[in-house]
């Protein structure tokens, strides 16, 4: 068993909603060679029953289903406060169409054909991001109504408890940690990513809009998540 793969004891599920059953077949022996339990539906339906459910890790899901879907289903699950990251599949390589996923609420989308050891990656990192990290930091930080418990992973606005999705988590944590300094979106890419994810600055726009939505009064004229004209972002308590 490699470093990367999950050990029997703490063996991660994933959903896969793929209509193509190559695909499927494919992505099912590489994820269980890589130590995962599988669970598969083939429409949007069944795929939006599954994560109901069994309320998995991780979903792998296509964007071209019969019945719902995947924008349907993605939209679904995050309206029913259900925080597991979600990679999007489509064949469709269109920018809109990734702006749409993550808008919705993915954690990160591949445009098809894709290489399997990339795709394998992908989960792992978007798994690892999940998990408790061993921050060297305050266990809380707070500003404004906002409370951020690192440990727990939580976000509360008052008494309300804010659902963030694990990456929404770590990008907040990342800017917080940064103590004021400007960051570019290159360096919050490879912070909160991981310097061998290749995405576009309208992906941290987007994480970024709705990080604002969800903690500040006026998300039109953030106090805490700051835009630097040329550079990026920047978080003041």
């Amino acid at each position: 068993m490699t470093a990367e793969q999950p050990t029997k004891a703490a063996r991660r599920r994933v959903l896969i909603v793929e209509d193509d059953a190559g695909i499927a077949l494919g992505l099912r022996i590489n994820l269980e060679a890589d130590g995962y339990d599988v669970l598969s539906a083939e429409d949007g339906e069944a795929g939006l029953a599954l994560a109901r459910g069994e309320r998995p890790d991780l979903l792998i899901l296509d964007v071209m289903l019969p019945k719902l879907n995947g924008f349907q289903v993605l939209q679904a699950i995050r309206r029913e406060g259900l925080m597991m990251p979600i990679i999007v599949l489509s064949a469709r390589n269109a920018e809109m169409d990734k702006v749409t996923g993550l808008e919705l609420g993915a954690e990160d989308y591949v445009a098809k054909p894709f290489s399997l050891a990339e795709l394998l990656a992908r989960v792992r990192a978007a798994l690892r991001r999940t998990r408790v990290a061993d921050r060297p930091v305050r266990p809380v930080h707070s500003f404004g109504d906002v409370r951020v418990d690192v440990v727990a992973r939580t976000v509360t606005r008052g008494a309300e408890r804010v659902e963030v999705t694990a990456t929404e988590f770590d990008l907040l944590l990342c800017l917080i940690e940064a103590r004021g300094a400007a960051l570019s979106r290159d360096a919050i890419f490879s912070r909160v990513w991981g310097p061998s994810h290749h995405g576009t600055p309208r992906t941290i726009d987007n994480f970024i809009q709705q990080l604002r939505a969800k903690l500040e009064a006026d998300p039109q004229r953030p106090k805490h998540v700051q835009t630097v004209r040329g550079v990026g972002y920047r978080f003041e308590p």
